[in-house]
């Protein structure tokens, strides 16, 4: 007969206890004096030091590179006021509902009404333009472009956000003004019973010149951002409408763009910041008008930034404080644009979340 595992010395009828190097695996190839000892590669705690040190120092840094963005924010607000507050006690007009801006006289006189008027108007036409043709091209790029067209095209789209505002400008005022012209005396002859075609001329430095430039220039931002968020959008979705019998258009329309909501508003957003804070293109492509019209084809228009750009040189102090709150009025404006699509965004990804 065989030899047999041997027993421990006290076991019982009822109790085969087999000693601890039989207890081992098979295989196991370490010393009988290490079987009671714990697992090792997970299951403990980590030490204090490996659980403190890279984990509290990066969320220390988090956290002070969010609170040093607000010590920006209010630096530049404080900054704003205090230099804006002497031209506003000095001005003898009303600052918010003026249109006259004459700061440099002797009874200083300015107010922002026209030039708050022309910003927003002009970032409203470029996001007009703009928006369709970024999310069209957006879309072609992620769901309908062969791989090998879709990456140098997008590639081109995205080197337009790196030319210089100065470029656009220059462009805009020296090569596409004429056809803008041509095209305001067409709508003009047509259409001047629309009140925004209307008037005797000039045309050609108008508002509508500004919005397009502008509108080449938000073109690229959004478009990029808005590729990326289609190109986010959940394969199981797209393959879900397709197998139920969705055509391209309908899976686009159904899963893509709805996924895809939040980020193209902060796509919009980001490119409607870019509109309104733009300085150069504007100062070299609008006629200088300080006037509140609805007309887009008339030489004029203006916005707080091109004026800021156009005047600083020759202002006094009370023009250099009268400039800086005007843009103490575009910082302003530019924050409830950001906070409202803040607001947007979350409360659209709550909805969301709640819907899933």
């Amino acid at each position: 007969m065989g030899d047999y595992p041997s027993r421990s010395v006290n076991a019982t009828a009822g109790d085969l206890g087999v000693t601890p190097r039989h207890a081992q695996g098979a295989g196991y190839g370490g010393s009988p004096s290490n079987f009671d000892e714990p697992p090792r590669g997970g299951g403990g705690a980590l030490p204090k030091k490996a659980r403190f040190s890279i984990e509290a120092g990066f969320r220390g840094l988090s956290t002070a590179s969010g609170a040093m963005v607000l010590v920006i924010i209010v630096a530049i607000a404080v900054f704003l006021i205090s230099k804006a507050v002497p031209a506003l006690q000095a001005n003898t007009g009303d600052f918010l509902t003026q249109f006259e801006w004459a700061p440099n006289d002797t009874q200083p006189s300015f107010g922002i009404a026209a030039l708050a008027f022309g910003t927003v108007l002009s970032s409203i036409i470029a996001l007009v333009v703009a928006v369709p043709i970024a999310l069209s091209i957006a879309l072609f790029l992620s769901h309908y472009a062969p791989k090998r067209l879709a990456t140098p095209l997008g590639f081109v789209i995205d080197l337009l956000a790196a030319v210089p505002s100065v470029v656009f400008g220059l462009w805009g005022r020296d090569v596409f003004q004429e056809p803008v012209r041509d095209f305001s005396i067409w709508l003009n002859k047509y259409f001047s019973w629309i009140p925004l075609f209307g008037g005797d001329g000039p045309f050609g430095q108008s508002i509508m010149l500004g919005g397009l430039v502008l509108a080449i220039m938000v073109l690229p931002i959004v478009t990029s951002l808005s590729r990326e968020v289609f190109q986010q959008t959940p394969g199981m979705n797209e393959e879900a409408a397709l197998a139920l019998g969705a055509t391209r258009w309908e899976m686009v329309r159904t899963a893509v763009l709805p996924y895809g909501k939040p980020g193209v508003i902060a796509a919009v957003m980001l490119g409607l910041g870019r509109a309104l804070g733009e300085t150069i293109a504007l100062a070299l492509t609008l006629s200088v008008a300080f006037d509140i019209s609805f007309n887009l084809i008339e030489n004029g228009g203006n916005s707080v930034a091109a004026n800021i750009a156009n005047s600083f040189a020759e202002a006094n102090d009370t023009g250099r404080g009268a400039l800086i709150a005007s843009g103490l009025v575009l910082f302003a404006i530019t924050l409830v644009v950001n906070m409202t699509a803040r607001a947007i965004i979350y409360r659209r990804r709550e909805f969301r979340d709640a819907a899933a």
